[in-house]
């Protein structure tokens, strides 16, 4: 029998979805409250008031299990997960099942943004078992921690083949009275199969392989799954996947005289403005929603997350700058606008996510997928009703706007994008034709067709705010604050804007107090919004994961190269100190994702794919490689290409699952170029101490004074800008 409930359980994998939503807490008297009431986590607190028993993940339980010898039920999820949801309201919140739960299980819920860790192992084990994975995650442990069965939703009972939770529990609770022994060493033999399967180690004095053969071979794994019609790479479900454009730019700035860097220059920025113009782009509120349903970018899910606006804005950013086309600036612009204003804390740190459901503006007390951003046809024309003066046929701002984007009488989704039947007779709003083309049609200029469009997507914007908002995570993020860090230095940067850099400035700022422990010389994993609006942290707090330190350290760099204030600098070196006592590994090189010595976390694993963030590992490549130019420490460039000799044998075989480390990779080869830091002439400066090379360079003639270095080697000094530029025209053929 012991054998049959993990090919049994194998079905639940069936549903797992990342789509997210959300059921909020209820205004009604509590007829039960548990130990989640006492957390700051939203998703712990969505669950503070089940007939469960929950406990958050820590001693308490661990204590629990053991002194009663029960087996842990682990269910792990986030805020804006629309099946955990689900879950939670189907099986969690039904009497029978959760007293079935809290008599026979000690029961823990755990927020997978607070504590990736311990998600990242037990979402090993299920994929392993399960075939599948994703949230909710459902994991049965002994009370040692060790996971013997998994899933990811379950229905609450039996539905067809699948197997509900209530018979699921009463298995597993049969199972471990007569069958223990075999369930234990079962999934004993399983993690010590991936604990061999999962290392990722190199031997001393091992190189990393050749960049060019890597980056070569990434791009034909990416060229192979492009999608041509509308980008990107896959057809559907589609997601953005920052980390592949932002390697396809790396791959065409050194073969831009190729017909493969051409390619993937083409293929980046036409995916770029195929987002750009999608219904996965907000066009009246802005921000890109999380991924889209349908091949061509137009039926998103709705749910917006942080770490997605802050990669894409530094994508389209990029893009501005590699095509010179204004388009790709104005998006960048479009995210920080949105990220301003609805993912901001006054603290100056960045919220984790807003909802993909809400309450629709019609009322009713049920929740709908895109709700908040959704249009009838005839909303649209009651909004619009101005006469467009000299326009074909006397049309109407609506006639205008409803070309444009795509709006239909009957609603513009397709229902094979709408399976529950939410968006019926609704419209995802999606760019159908060039401005010119508008323009054409109605016979007005196409800077008045620009106008027109603006001042109608103001109008809904402002009725969409009368609307019920989707749950916010309030949930502030090291390791999501690093990145939305770098995205406001580098746009700011870029396009010389000082509110962007000010924000970028006060982002960092915010790190610094709330989420850096200057005692103990860590990072914090999180803090919350309070009630009162004020920043608020949980006692202990969690302290952060290598994926803190990285995109933090990362954020530090790209901040220090947008103002030139050496503070930011400082810092930096210091967090990268402080992660390689943590979680370097030395004696296989690269980094552990957690900190070995926390022996609740059963696998110690490094992070080996780029996905819907960057790894770690990737960030820390780059972020050695540039602390040892700013810093001249030697052993930070040898670290990084142990690292990379660590991952040789995934960059070889699959580079596409780690786009941002070939990025480094190749940034290792080609050599960084050393253009901007500013010397003021005091030999004690922090960089002056750090690179002495930098006391014998001079002002020439008491005018600005530039010195273009390659590989510790330096031009002669440069006051002319025209003479600058020319130089570093000269460098361009070869700059990453």
């Amino acid at each position: 029998k012991a054998q049959v409930i993990p090919l049994t359980l194998k079905y639940s994998s069936v549903f797992m979805s990342m789509a997210s939503g959300d059921e909020g807490p209820s205004s009604s008297p509590h007829k039960h409250t548990n130990r989640l009431a006492n957390e700051r986590s939203p998703y712990l607190l969505q669950h503070a008031h089940n007939p469960v028993d929950w406990y958050p993940w820590g001693k308490e339980a661990f204590e629990k299990a053991k002194s009663e010898d029960k087996p842990i039920f682990l269910s792990v999820g986030y805020s804006t997960c629309h099946w955990c949801h689900v879950m939670e309201r189907e099986s969690f919140e039904d009497e029978e099942i959760g007293k079935i739960l809290s008599d026979n299980f000690v029961c823990i819920k755990l927020d997978r943004e607070e504590r990736p860790d311990v998600d990242k192992v037990y979402m090993t084990f299920v994929q392993a078992t399960s075939g599948g994975g994703g949230w909710p995650m459902s994991v049965w442990l002994t009370p040692d921690l060790r996971p013997f069965i998994g899933g990811t939703y379950f229905p609450p009972r039996d539905h067809g083949r699948r197997p509900g939770l209530k018979t699921v529990l009463t298995r597993i609770m049969e199972q471990w009275q007569n069958n223990r022994p075999a369930l234990e060493s079962n999934g004993e033999r399983i993690l010590e199969a991936l604990k061999k399967g999962t290392a990722v180690s190199a031997n001393q004095g091992e190189s990393p392989p050749l960049a060019p053969d890597v980056a070569n071979r990434c791009f034909q794994q990416l060229a192979h799954s492009y999608e041509e019609e509308y980008g990107g790479f896959r057809d559907a479900p589609k997601f953005p996947t920052p980390v592949n454009l932002m390697f396809l730019m790396s791959y065409w700035c050194v073969n831009r005289s190729t017909s493969e860097g051409m390619e993937a220059l083409q293929m980046t920025l036409h995916t770029l403005r195929m987002m750009a113009l999608g219904g996965i782009h907000d066009h009246v509120a802005q921000g890109f929603h999380r991924y889209s349903t349908d091949s061509s970018w137009h039926v998103p899910h709705f749910e917006k997350m942080l770490y997605d606006q802050a990669q894409l804005a530094v994508a389209y950013i990029t893009a501005s700058q590699v095509s010179g086309e204004q388009l790709f600036a104005d998006v960048a612009k479009d995210i920080l606008l949105y990220v301003s204003r609805d993912l901001s804390d006054k603290s100056g740190g960045f919220y984790s996510a807003e909802d993909a459901d809400s309450v629709p503006a019609s009322g009713g007390p049920e929740k709908r997928e895109g709700a908040f951003c959704v249009w009838t046809a005839s909303e649209v024309r009651e909004l619009l009703p101005d006469v467009v003066e000299g326009s074909t046929g006397s049309a109407i701002l609506a006639d205008i706007f409803i070309h444009h984007y795509g709006v239909k009488m009957q609603g513009n989704v397709n229902p094979e994008q709408d399976p529950h039947g939410e968006l019926q007779g609704q419209n995802v709003l999606i760019v159908r034709y060039s401005v010119e083309l508008t323009a054409a049609h109605f016979g007005i200029t196409v800077e008045k067709v620009d106008e027109l469009l603006a001042a109608a997507r103001a109008r809904l914007a402002e009725v969409r705010k009368s609307r019920p908002r989707p749950h916010l995570d309030s949930k502030m993020l090291a390791s999501w604050n690093g990145l939305m860090l770098s995205a406001y230095a580098h746009v700011g940067a870029v396009l010389g804007d000082k509110d962007l850099l000010e924000r970028a400035v006060q982002a960092g700022n915010f790190i610094k107090k709330h989420l850096w422990d200057a005692e103990q010389k860590i990072i914090l994993r999180s803090c919350y919004r309070g009630d009162d609006m004020e920043v608020q942290q949980i006692y202990p707090p969690i302290s952060g994961f290598l994926d803190d330190y990285a995109f933090v350290i990362c954020g530090l760099l790209d901040l220090y190269e947008a103002t030139l204030q050496t503070e930011w600098l400082q810092w930096a070196e210091e967090l990268q100190l402080r992660q390689d006592e943590l979680f370097l590994d030395d004696q296989g090189g690269g980094y552990f994702c957690s900190d070995p010595s926390d022996h609740t976390v059963l696998l110690q694993l490094k992070e080996d794919q780029d996905g819907a963030e960057p790894s770690a590992n990737s960030v820390s490549a780059s972020n050695l490689l540039r602390l040892s130019h700013y810093t001249g420490r030697q052993e930070w460039l040898q670290k990084s290409q142990r690292l990379l000799a660590a991952f040789s044998d995934r960059l070889t075989k699959v580079p596409i699952a780690l786009p941002e480390m070939v990025r480094a990779l190749m940034a290792q080869h080609y050599t960084l170029k050393q253009v901007l830091m500013l010397i003021d002439g005091d030999a004690d400066s922090f960089l002056c101490q750090r690179l002495p090379a930098l006391s014998s360079m001079t002002q020439q003639g008491g005018v600005a004074t530039a010195y273009v270095c390659q590989d510790f080697t330096c031009s002669l000094p440069v006051t002319d800008p025209q003479e600058l530029r020319c130089a570093l025209h000269r460098l361009h053929s070869s700059d990453l």
